[in-house]
């Protein structure tokens, strides 16, 4: 994919224009300062309203930009811009590309917007979302056996694997580069071959043949294949996006690449959930998950990109860690890399967390499978005892930016996301472990070093005998028994969510393998509740909690899924209480964006996490759901019951698998908050501008208007 494919029409169009339509420009009443960059954007139609201006420069320590959006009568305002030479132009709904002129800081700069010449080159700048709905769904009357999909599978199996589960888990679909096929995969007599041949290109090819070729056993080849067929036959999108409107306009997005052209990035980290000034105006870290063990860190106050790398002497033999799905070598060519091994990491750091201390926190892999003996059975530790363990994925480390230095910590559950809690030791929560709860109380790691005295874990148990307390319990797959508590089964836990109004912890189940659900663990206790997701909700991804212990979750079904359980009317505990006795706790929101065709109201977004903003770090309010919108090119914010989209509109092809948010200065307004963010696509080069683009940091702040400054 070339950058001039999203704009090889703007040059002609913009001298057309100026030779046969010229127009007077005013930036009277427009604001500006010696950091701003403002004018007036028109077009032969006049002021254009909604539209981006985006500022460009490679001058400072990587490519750095900055956009905004245009107020109603077509004035903008570029904020806070380093001295710089600075490229400026428009983009927006009905529009190709201005051309690019130069702009610095402290000028006003008039800008004309060229109207596309087709609905073909206006939708090139559509966000994916609106592509990828053109996929054809089987129809309900398909499934459970009745067509070629294989036996026991339903229309929400499907549509939670190609979308947040399993394809949209790991990439955009539907940018430029994933709608159409790449020459140098070879030639193909329909679109399904290339499809059967694209997915086992690359280190993730096990992610996408298994589900594909195993779980739904080749169907979606034809699907996918027909739906890039209709495209290269020139089909268009059947929904147009509508312009930002509200406080969508008051948005400004900045970014900054960073990490490399090869190597993509899970998330990034800004402060501490808690207490969203820790860390003010401070270094962000990034997670590159399989992709390598440096980890870039940036200075957004000098645009520097630097990295730290964990010690070399880990006992860690192999890369990619135990047990992790990546392969070495590919089992086919990329279109882009070939047989290069590209992703080579042993530390496959997931997800960081700072702590009050401005420490940060991080799940990654310490040494080769296996546990501790005092994890094991025949311990004489009580929770080994309990539940003992044998191996897992991934444990902790520490790395504390005073003084430079990794600390491992051997836990006996595995990691995969973790949180803080809101108690006196700091307890560091964990999901990841299977089907059960872990633990390390940092305020005694810190006084004793021990990773054993520090850490704990429990299994998932129902207190389906309702004496409210942990008692025997059965095992998966052992029969019933009324005198006992159950365990219960899965695919293990992925979110986690302390509470800060009760202390319990939350956790996203079922989002793998088995019911897609929530589970609500009591530390005091030990034990659980689950909630499985109602209709028309499927399909959990990632979730959060709000300052009132209400659960905020990403699905699949293309809603962003609140869960109350204060509002369940039936027992939270007994025989009848295991999973489906509280659909009444359930609230659904539809994500933007048009749906696919054929299957009912529903949204084609693929949401794969959503943050609650408990302090109003980001300016929309407090308490305020933020999920991923994957499909949108941004995120999708739950603002006073409607949804508002904060589109990073260039590069196209934005997807982010984490967010959090920062107050750098709470006396400096709008200008000393916002949301932070990675681009996690794990395939970088797939959006606009193609190979050699790297992944980006992104700033997200809320003015109080377009005009702010």
């Amino acid at each position: 994919m070339k950058r001039a494919l999203y704009g090889s029409v703007a040059a002609i169009a913009v001298a057309a224009f100026l030779v046969a339509a010229p127009v007077r420009l005013s930036a009277q009443n427009v604001p500006i300062d010696s950091k701003s960059i403002s004018g007036v954007v028109k077009s032969p139609h006049g002021a254009e309203a909604g539209v981006w201006v985006i500022a460009e420069t490679h001058d400072l320590g990587t490519r750095f930009a900055k956009m905004v959006v245009t107020d109603d009568q077509g004035r903008y305002v570029l904020p806070d811009l380093p001295k710089a030479h600075y490229k400026v132009w428009v983009r927006g709904y009905g529009l190709v590309d201005s051309e690019k002129v130069d702009g610095e800081p402290g000028k006003h700069l008039n800008l004309i917007a060229v109207p596309a010449p087709s609905d073909a080159d206006a939708a090139k700048y559509y966000p994916a979302i609106y592509w990828y709905a053109m996929l054809k769904i089987p129809a309900a009357d398909q499934f459970n056996g009745k067509s070629d999909i294989p036996d026991k599978i339903t229309q929400a199996d499907w549509l939670t694997t190609i979308k947040n589960q399993a394809c949209v888990g790991c990439h955009q679909l539907g940018q430029l580069a994933t709608r159409t096929i790449p020459p140098q995969l070879g030639h193909f007599d329909n679109g399904a071959e290339a499809w059967a041949r694209r997915i086992q290109s690359g280190q993730a090819a096990p992610l996408m043949v298994n589900p594909i070729a195993g779980k739904l056993g080749s169907v979606p080849l034809k699907y996918f294949g027909d739906w890039t067929d209709r495209i290269a036959e020139g089909e268009l999108p059947f929904a147009k996006p509508p312009r930002p409107q509200g406080v969508e306009r008051n948005v400004v997005v900045t970014t900054w690449d960073w990490g490399n052209d090869k190597q993509y990035l899970h998330d990034l980290i800004s402060s501490d959930k808690r207490d969203p000034k820790v860390n003010g105006s401070g270094l962000l870290y990034g997670s590159p998950e399989y992709a390598t063990d440096h980890l870039p860190v940036l200075d957004p106050k000098t645009a520097k990109v630097t990295y730290i790398t964990p010690p070399e002497g880990a006992d860690v033999p192999e890369a990619f860690g135990p047990g992790h799905a990546a392969i070495e070598k590919p089992l086919a060519p990329s279109a882009y890399w070939g047989m290069e091994q590209v992703w080579d990491t042993k530390f496959d750091n997931h997800n960081d967390m700072f702590d009050s201390q401005g420490r940060l926190w991080l799940t990654g892999t310490n040494h080769a499978p296996g546990t501790p003996a005092f994890c094991r059975k025949g311990s004489d530790n009580p929770y080994a005892k309990a539940f003992p363990i044998d191996a897992n994925e991934r444990q902790l480390a520490m790395f504390d930016p005073k003084t430079q230095k990794f600390t491992f910590v051997d836990t006996c559950y595995g990691t995969h996301h973790l949180q803080f809690g809101f108690d006196k030791d700091n307890t560091l929560w964990t999901s990841g472990g299977g089907n059960v709860a872990g633990w390390l109380d940092t305020k005694v790691f810190d006084e004793t070093g021990s990773a054993e005295k520090a850490q704990g874990w429990a299994p998932f148990v129902l207190d389906t005998n309702g004496n409210g307390r942990l008692d025997d319990f059965t095992k998966p797959g052992e029969p019933a028994d009324p005198n006992k508590d159950t365990m219960i089964g899965g695919s293990g836990t992925y979110a986690v969510m302390p509470n800060p109004a009760d202390g319990s912890v939350w956790f996203t189940i079922g989002v793998f393998a088995g019911k897609g659900g929530i589970a609500r663990f009591d530390p005091k206790t030990k034990l659980t509740e689950v909630y499985y997701i109602a209709a028309p909700g499927f399909g959990p991804r990632g979730g959060d909690i709000d300052s009132k212990g209400v659960v905020w979750v990403s699905l699949a079904s293309g809603h962003l899924g609140s869960f109350d359980r204060s509002k369940c009317k039936a027992p939270l505990n007994g025989p009848k209480a295991t999973g489906d006795h509280c659909p009444e706790g359930w609230t659904f929101y539809k994500y933007p964006g048009p749906g696919f065709q054929g299957i009912g109201d529903n949204s084609a977004e693929a949401s794969y996490y959503t943050w609650v903003d408990q302090h109003n770090a980001v300016g929309l309010g407090e308490n305020v759901p933020i999920s991923t919108a994957n499909e949108n090119d941004g995120f999708a914010a739950l603002v006073n019951g409607k949804m508002v989209t904060l589109r990073v509109p260039y590069p196209i092809g934005f997807y982010a698998k984490g967010l959090d948010a920062r107050i750098d200065d709470p006396k400096a307004g709008w200008k000393g908050r916002g949301l932070w963010s990675s681009e996690g696509d794990r395939t970088p080069w797939l959006k606009e501008g193609g190979k050699g683009m790297t992944p980006m940091a992104v700033h997200i702040q809320i003015r109080p208007d377009p005009l702010a400054h």
